[in-house]
């Protein structure tokens, strides 16, 4: 990505963003979860924070993603404090003949927690343990999604490993390593966790049965405890065919060997075990869960061997249910798509499917949330000046007869720039991100939104955050600078950098108007050695990687960032051309593994 983010947008861009920041009076926010202009946004021994939802009540979950790879002699008496630079992460391979290493952590954090405000706390699922634990090696990953006002989180977890001993020829390990499940959604009420089954987790032919675990995930909670998300109906034809080889003579493998190594991901990131896939809903009841599954967009014929998903990604209190399904375009069966869709009860109190139209020239489109007024936002995939590019449009259920709507962003007409929304509020606040520079070349950074339905206005957040919410502080002649950061290096020398906050992601806004969401911070970058471990100089404390001017080369790594709107402060205004930091972008440039775990849109197999 381009390096000196700031000046990468166009003249023209530039002047489009500043008559319309000037049109109307945008809410101004602050960053509170700042602690001497550095982001409290991730687990102690974690390199990335993402907050993806929160409540009424300033409670949000989140996920702290890449266990940093430090020796016990890095952090040994505490000499190197691991937040002063960017630590590579531990390498994770999905392997059966290697110990399962769990990435991926919970957390939450409050307004009013006890441990402190906004403090991300690690929350355990599944018995996992927290990342900055070394004692154990924890292989559960988890994941929460959604929260509601009555504090219920939902969201996904791995099962623990499991081993069994190798005694067959092949010598290359003494174990194999396998687990039950690979994913399954789970919701925690307090201390109580209720596991979210999928309908089919077995594989039976032949008076043969085969435990696979299936996959389930829960992505929204609303507050009458009805959690969506989607699971396992059934195996792929595929899928089907792997599992038949597991169970025949040529599998040298113990079973729950070769069924681990057909549901792990290849090197493409596919599974040759894939599951038919729908929407699905879960109703929490005294501790228990009854499931629902949502009608697909379309009924496949009875020797259809194609692979077909839905998935329910937003809920409001109403029980309408946003989300994507396949479906064949007006009937068509040679337009087969990927869908935004909702799903609605109907007087029988059955859900009933319902499609969005969209035209031939739309690739694909997804919804991801719907509000109480039944208000419904997504994005769509088109061609636009000859590149495929996202556009958020919102949608109201109460009227489908009439078309969605595409609003304008940063100009008169619509733009190419991709933006997907994540949340809507019942005020008809939208969040979600958008990219913001127009160069179609070079990949496009991208920034948080807010879009007011209300009156049409949209901004960039970075634009209406204050000045010390950006990383300047003000001076004694009442001038605001850049804040610099002094870390001492292993040769001795202090060295300093400026400091640099840029929301990229805003994925949840509570009715207070809270968001939450990803902000990239600026860190500087350590030295490693050929195997990845950080070079420690004499003085006990880590080398930094340098620029021909011997200045720190800093990097974008990704935390949790809470904004709340301010009372008294102003939207900065600071010409910040004169910034000349040396620094490369890095980290998530773009937040769409979010939506790929614990499941990646299925392709599509005949074999």
């Amino acid at each position: 990505m381009k390096s000196k983010l700031d000046k990468a947008l166009s003249l023209v861009a530039l002047g489009v963003l500043g008559v319309l920041h000037s049109a109307h009076a945008a809410p101004v926010y602050e960053i509170v979860n700042l602690d001497n202009y550095d982001l409290q946004g991730t687990l102690e021994g974690t390199r990335n924070g993402y907050a993806l939802g929160v409540n009424a009540n300033d409670e949000l979950v989140g996920i702290a993603k890449g266990k940093k790879k430090l020796s016990t002699s890095d952090v040994e008496g505490g000499v190197i404090d691991v937040e002063d630079g960017i630590a590579p992460e531990e390498t994770i391979t999905y392997s059966i003949t290697e110990a399962i290493v769990a990435n991926n952590f919970a957390f939450v954090a409050a307004q009013n927690a006890a441990a402190g405000a906004w403090l991300p706390t690690f929350d355990s699922v599944n018995g996992t343990t927290p990342p900055s634990d070394t004692s154990v090696v924890n292989s559960v990953d988890t994941f929460y999604y959604g929260i509601n006002d009555s504090g219920v989180k939902v969201g996904s977890m791995t099962a623990p490993e499991k081993k069994t001993e190798n005694t067959t020829t092949d010598d290359t390990t003494d174990y194999w390593y396998y687990r039950d499940y690979e994913y399954r959604g789970v919701a925690k009420v307090g201390d109580s966790e209720i596991p979210l089954l999928p309908p089919y987790t077995q594989y039976v032919k032949d008076e043969q049965t085969v435990e696979l675990g299936g996959w389930s995930a829960a992505t929204a909670v609303n507050n009458n405890n009805l959690v969506v998300g989607y699971a396992s109906t059934d195996i792929s034809k595929y899928g089907g065919d792997r599992v038949a080889y597991c169970l025949g003579t040529d599998n040298t493998l113990p079973l729950d060997v070769c069924i681990q190594r057909e549901q792990y991901p290849n090197t493409q990131g596919t599974r040759n075990i894939q599951y038919q896939t729908r929407a699905y809903v879960w109703q929490l009841d005294n501790g228990a869960a009854t499931g629902t599954a949502l009608p697909l967009g379309l009924t496949p014929a009875s020797d259809n061997t194609l692979t077909f998903t839905a998935q329910a990604l937003g809920v409001n209190n109403e029980g309408v249910v946003a989300g994507r399904s396949h479906v064949y375009r007006n009937g068509n069966t040679d337009r087969l798509r990927q869908d935004a869709a909702y799903w609605s009860k109907d007087a029988e109190g059955n859900y009933q499917y319902h499609w969005i139209p969209m035209s031939d020239s739309i690739i694909s489109s997804i919804a991801y949330d719907v509000n109480d007024s039944g208000i419904l936002v997504g994005s769509y995939r088109s061609y636009i000046q000859g590149y495929q590019r996202d556009k958020f449009f919102y949608f109201d259920t109460n009227t489908p007869e009439v078309a969605y709507v595409t609003p304008n962003d940063f100009a008169s007409t619509t733009t190419d720039l991709s933006s997907k929304p994540k949340d809507i509020n019942n005020k008809g606040q939208v969040v979600g991100y958008i990219e913001t520079t127009y160069d179609k070349e070079k990949p496009r950074p991208k920034a948080g939104f807010l879009y007011e339905k209300s009156t049409g206005e949209f901004s960039n957040l970075n634009n209406l955050l204050t000045c010390e919410s950006k990383g300047f502080e003000k001076g004694s002649d009442g001038n605001w600078t850049r804040h610099q950061v002094e870390v001492q290096d292993g040769t001795g020398k202090v060295l300093s950098y400026n400091s640099d906050i840029l929301v990229v992601e805003a994925a949840s806004i509570n009715e207070d108007g809270t968001i939450v969401g990803t902000a990239f911070i600026r860190k500087p970058s350590y030295q490693f050695d050929s195997d990845g471990n950080i070079i420690v100089g004499e003085n006990g404390l880590p080398l930094f990687e340098l620029s021909g001017n011997g200045d720190p080369v800093t990097a974008y790594i990704p935390r949790m960032v809470v904004l709340k709107p301010s009372t008294n402060g102003e939207a900065c205004t600071v010409d910040d051309s004169t910034d000349t930091g040396n620094y490369e972008r890095k980290g998530a440039a773009s937040l769409a593994w979010l939506l790929a775990l614990p499941l990646v849109w299925l392709r599509r197999r005949t074999r």
